[in-house]
């Protein structure tokens, strides 16, 4: 993570351009660890995001919407206090540090106007959000209290003296470029060591002292990185892994990334935000996930074991036969058998060769025979029981592995959301009401890729939303897309009226199969099967579960997994 000390001062000089001598409207907290100041600005309202999170501390402009809490927290009430209607009249960083300083004039309920310093510490698990009166240096609260027993140097109480973190000995990074030289003029060689320029220059990442490390004339390089900064040609850019999650980002290029996908961005805050709300995102999304995935699987491993075991019963009664013969034969041969008998060999009167029937000693031997047609005729029974129990369970296994597959591929906390409403609905997951999920409709909204031709692609993204793109949205001249015998999304590609497939170019089937193929089980597979037929013959069965349907009048191909964009 790459929010040093140059962001930190990239992001106030923007924040400079556009919030000063803004008036602070409304106030927000919609976490214990966040807030959020609408500010009214000559270029319009703008909205300023902290956050004291330990994985997500930044202060930058944001575009995204966030749900508040029905009664805001004290933390908030505060703010809106002492900072509603208040004009920001300054914002500066504190020498090279991550630390940024909003000053703002505000009125008390008597009208007297009282100066306050809004303080962000973006410093990992230590960030925090305080609040000061700058007339006495007292604190009037923190977003995060912090107590002697947990800091005897630095308690941050409302009341208290507000006291910076203690300063490193190391020169700030706008400072270095002048004084480079003399940092190493003992060793000269030790300017290319990414851990002593860490150890000497203040406000700098690992990821930036790489950077410097790596160039011909670090000092010259960091030159260049502030330079850009001032006169407004750095590009704030992200990088993302093979992923599509993002990396690491920064103002400036970091040759150890070259070959990654990246993205540029017209301002820092823009950049700032994507990062970690796209980073926040795939955690969150992560960790909600396991307990659904868990459920799943444990619900999958049941039913892989009770289709083993059916599939054994059945085995044992499809080879009943043999009990009508015995029963058949005792019955005709009840004069040889002698009483007490362990068993006893008799002529087959259908091929005309010795056949031995155990017997219980105990029963008769017309009890024998009678326990023989019973056991086949329970055999015959199980036959038919067992083999539509078999049918059950192996629509079971499907639709499970349909749900981890897109489990697997859930990008959004809407999506999960619909997942555990389908497995609530399904039976799989019980409803809490109580400090658990909250029960909401939510409006499909499949996934949508362009195509080469400029046709649309409509992908479901859960069972759900497969049910309702196919049986309910799609036409029934549609295409409909879907791997073979492989758990995946369902796939529409709209059709022009009095348009069918054949009148489709091969290359465009293949395009749209493809992309099904990447919304499946498969799509790390190469040379996959994709089914594909008009919307017409793709039914539902009554009782189904989401998801499943039955189709016929299809066309199989075989492609390799990929989306529009790669091609």
């Amino acid at each position: 993570m790459a929010y040093d000390g140059i962001i930190t001062y990239g992001i106030v000089r923007e924040l400079q351009a556009k919030l000063t001598l803004g008036k602070i409207e409304k106030i927000y907290q919609p976490t214990n660890e966040d807030i959020i100041l609408l500010i009214h600005t000559k270029s319009g309202n703008l909205r300023l995001l902290a956050s004291s999170g330990s994985q997500s501390a930044r202060v930058c402009l944001t575009d995204g919407r966030y749900v508040n809490p029905q009664a805001p927290p004290n933390f908030c009430m505060l703010l809106r206090k002492h900072l509603s209607g208040g004009r920001v009249t300054e914002i500066r960083q504190k020498a090279s540090e991550r630390i940024i300083e909003m000053d703002i004039e505000a009125q008390t309920e008597l009208g007297f106007t009282v100066s306050r310093r809004l303080i962000f510490e973006i410093m990992g698990k230590h960030s925090n959000i305080v609040l000061v009166a700058l007339d006495t240096g007292k604190i009037l609260d923190s977003i995060k209290r912090i107590s002697i027993d947990v800091n005897r140097y630095r308690q941050l109480l409302p009341g208290v003296i507000y006291r910076y973190p203690p300063e490193q000995d190391k020169v700030p990074f706008t400072e270095a470029p002048e004084v480079f030289d003399g940092l190493f003029a003992d060793q000269p060689q030790l300017r290319h060591d990414p851990r002593m320029l860490l150890g000497k220059i203040g406000g700098i990442s690992p990821a930036v002292a790489r950077e410097l490390a790596g160039s011909a004339d670090p000092g010259h390089r960091l030159a260049a990185i502030l330079s850009s900064i001032g006169d407004g040609t750095a590009v704030p850019r992200v990088y993302l892994d093979d992923e599509h999650h993002p990396r690491e980002f920064h103002l400036t290029e970091l040759s150890e990334y070259d070959g990654l996908e990246t993205l540029t961005f017209d301002s820092l805050s823009a950049c700032v935000e994507y990062y970690f709300s796209h980073r926040a995102e795939s955690n969150v999304i992560r960790q909600k996930s396991v307990p659904l995935e868990r459920t799943v699987r444990a619900a999958l491993d049941k039913a892989l074991l009770k289709r083993q075991r059916l599939a054994e019963d059945l085995l044992k009664a499809e080879n009943s036969e043999k009990y009508r013969l015995y029963g058949e034969l005792l019955t005709a041969n009840l004069h040889q058998v002698q009483a007490g008998a362990g068993e006893v060999t008799v002529i087959s009167y259908y091929d005309g060769q010795p056949v031995t029937i155990p017997l219980s000693e105990k029963l008769s031997p017309a009890r024998n025979a009678q326990n023989y047609f019973k056991r086949y005729s329970k055999a015959k029974t199980a036959v038919h029981e067992k083999a539509g129990q078999l049918e059950e369970t192996d629509t079971d296994i499907r639709y499970l592995e349909s749900v981890l597959q897109h489990l697997e591929t859930a990008r959004t906390e809407e999506s999960l959301d619909q997942i555990r409403e389908e497995l609530i609905e399904a039976g799989y997951v019980r409803y809490r009401e109580r400090g658990g999920y909250k029960r909401k409709t939510v409006k499909p909204q499949p996934l949508t890729y362009t195509l080469s031709g400029g046709q649309k692609l409509l992908v479901g993204r859960n069972n759900k939303e497969n049910d309702w793109l196919t049986m309910k949205y799609a036409g029934k001249t549609d295409l409909w897309f879907h791997t073979k015998d492989i758990p995946g999304s369902h796939v529409i590609l709209p059709m022009e009226a009095g348009k069918t497939a054949s009148d489709l170019a091969p290359a465009l089937i293949y395009e749209a199969a493809a992309v099904a193929a990447w919304h499946s089980k498969a799509r790390d597979s190469e040379n996959v099967p994709v089914d594909f037929v008009p919307v017409r013959y793709v039914k539902k069965p009554t009782g189904a579960k989401p998801g499943m349907v039955i189709f016929t009048h299809n066309t199989t191909v075989y492609v390799t997994p990929k989306l529009p964009q790669d091609r």
